[in-house]
């Protein structure tokens, strides 16, 4: 068995009279870049299949030390349950925490899974210490936004395949149900739809503006790694091909996206979640190369 190039040490820092719980993760040799794993809800800092542990150990053995950590209300941390919008403070305390066991790091990165993607842009712009940004699965989802996706790659890819044919053929397929749903997501997609959160515990009205002023204000480098097959990546996509403000911003030479074919929302298989870290360490240790 090959011996471990980092160490692992679990923490316990205050955030607003609350204590939080986190890993640092640090390499042998003292580490120049370090990365903050924002954990998304309801998440806690292991991450799904140990996603977040696995990336953290990864980094180590590239020289990138790292902290991840349950904020307020999630895990094993205190305080009241939150949204991701809601964690500035958090991030801000941990930020802080890795930076005194890492006190030789010149440039630090937020890492972000779905709407711990959206928290970091709410925060990025915020902090000067940040550099940059490694976003998976950004969400945006708001009712229009899904009722395009379904459209667009649910129900088009629906009537292509010959199982939908022969179901309805063989009357296994409700027509009035299925008009009703499709005439259901037209509405909601319609070009002039009011644009709001499908649900308010996962982003409150404007919440999507507010992400795009966050990326607008951050002048780091940003990642976005999105999933092939998954329809928060999906919902994503839709909005910075739809809508012009996103999709000038997501020129910037600053900003690159790569793609995981294939891969599930939390890139589950042990393949994808390889090419996650390697994406995201080659983007970490290309900081020095880039303005």
């Amino acid at each position: 068995m090959q011996t471990p190039t980092w160490r692992e040490q679990a923490v316990v820092f205050d955030c607003e009279g609350c204590r939080l719980i986190g890993i640092v993760t640090l390499p042998e040799s003292a580490a120049e870049a370090g990365v903050i794993i924002v954990v998304g809800g309801p998440q806690y800092r292991a991450g799904s299949h140990r996603q977040f542990t696995l990336l953290a150990r990864h980094l180590a053995d590239q020289g990138i030390a790292s902290i991840r950590f349950d904020y307020r209300g999630m895990g094993d941390s205190e305080g009241d349950m939150r949204n991701f919008e809601a964690v500035d403070a958090d991030i801000r305390a941990a930020l802080e925490t890795l930076k005194q066991h890492a006190p030789k790091l010149r440039r630090i990165a937020l890492w972000g899974l779905c709407d711990a993607a959206s928290a970091a842009l709410y925060y990025a712009h915020t902090d000067a210490r940040i550099t940059d940004l490694v976003l998976l699965n950004p969400w945006v989802h708001t009712q229009a936004g899904a009722a395009r996706v379904q459209l667009k790659h649910y129900y088009l890819s629906r009537l292509m395949q010959r199982s939908f044919w022969g179901k309805l053929l063989s009357g296994k397929v409700r027509l009035s149900e299925s008009a009703q749903s499709l005439a259901s997501a037209t509405r909601l997609a319609a070009p002039h739809a009011v644009d709001v959160p499908a649900d308010p515990r996962h982003g409150g009205p404007g919440y999507v503006a507010r992400m795009f002023e966050g990326l607008k204000q951050f002048r780091g480098n940003i990642l976005f790694l999105l999933s092939g097959n998954d329809f928060t990546a999906k919902e994503f996509i839709e909005l910075t091909q739809r809508d012009k403000h996103w999709k000038k911003i997501c020129r910037s030479s600053k900003i690159k996206r790569e793609t995981v074919k294939e891969a599930n929302h939390t890139f589950s298989a042990r393949t994808w979640r390889a090419q996650v870290e390697a994406h995201t360490a080659q983007w970490i240790s290309d900081c020095d190369t880039r303005p």
